[in-house]
């Protein structure tokens, strides 16, 4: 059966991501935490379905208050999926829309991109390096090394790079007619998001500071909990 050759191998791909991406993660958790510390911010940034990655680490259950989601809808797919892929080709629109948040040296920013080479995530790299801001980028290597043709990658940019094992042209099951199907992109950043920030928190902890951890509504204390860290946050999250 196809969903299970495609369920096989997203489970390959993300046993091979938590292995080689371990010490990557480890590392970059060690700074995001020590910056969190501090008083800084997690800022998660991504175009088209990378953009999902922003909304996933924001003011969920088991996440952290930290996190800022860079939301813009003229990067996302619900206003126009067609407009959508232009925009992330446009150079200067990830100035505009990261121009809205205050990210500087004591924050991480977060960039999503399986391919890695579009204007918009690349000159969002850039743009928080300028600003003195770590920069994380989950990329497919692979991918973005294929797709490149002489153009920059945000892994070239990055301070820390989590590679999500994708394939070029993010796709993992054959079908009869010879077409690939079935992204893992998702499946995989997402599960590397999730590790950064717990590993984020247990290293808050290991340091004598509370990890800023939402709990679910339906669980006790919960509601007490996030209504602590949405008044310590809100100031700064637009999106909260």
């Amino acid at each position: 059966m196809t969903a299970r050759v495609y369920l096989s191998e997203a489970k390959r791909l993300l046993d091979e991501a938590a292995t080689r991406e371990a010490a990557a993660v480890e590392a970059a958790a060690a700074v995001a935490a020590g910056k969190v510390a501090a008083g800084g911010l997690i800022y998660i940034f991504g175009t088209g379905h990378s953009h999902l990655m922003a909304e996933e680490g924001h003011f969920r259950a088991g996440g952290l208050a930290c996190v800022v989601p860079v939301l813009a809808s003229a990067v996302m797919l619900h206003e126009g999926a067609m407009a959508s892929t232009q925009m992330e080709r446009l150079s200067g629109l990830a100035e505009i829309v990261l121009g809205r948040y205050p990210i500087g040296p004591g924050d991480v920013l977060v960039v999503f991109s399986t391919s890695g080479v579009n204007a918009a995530p690349v000159e969002a790299a850039r743009f928080g390096k300028a600003r003195g801001a770590t920069v994380i980028a989950v990329t497919s290597v692979a991918y973005s090394t294929a797709a490149a043709n002489g153009r920059e990658r945000i892994a070239d940019v990055a301070d820390f790079v989590f590679d999500n094992g994708a394939p070029a042209g993010d796709a993992v099951t054959t079908l009869a007619s010879g077409l690939t199907a079935g992204p893992v992109s998702t499946v995989i950043g997402a599960a590397l998001l999730n590790a950064f920030l717990v590993e984020v928190a247990a290293d808050l902890e290991k340091q004598g500071h509370p990890a800023p951890v939402y709990q679910s509504a339906n669980m006790p204390g919960a509601v007490e909990n996030n209504a602590k860290l949405t008044e310590i946050y809100k100031a700064r999250n637009p999106h909260l």
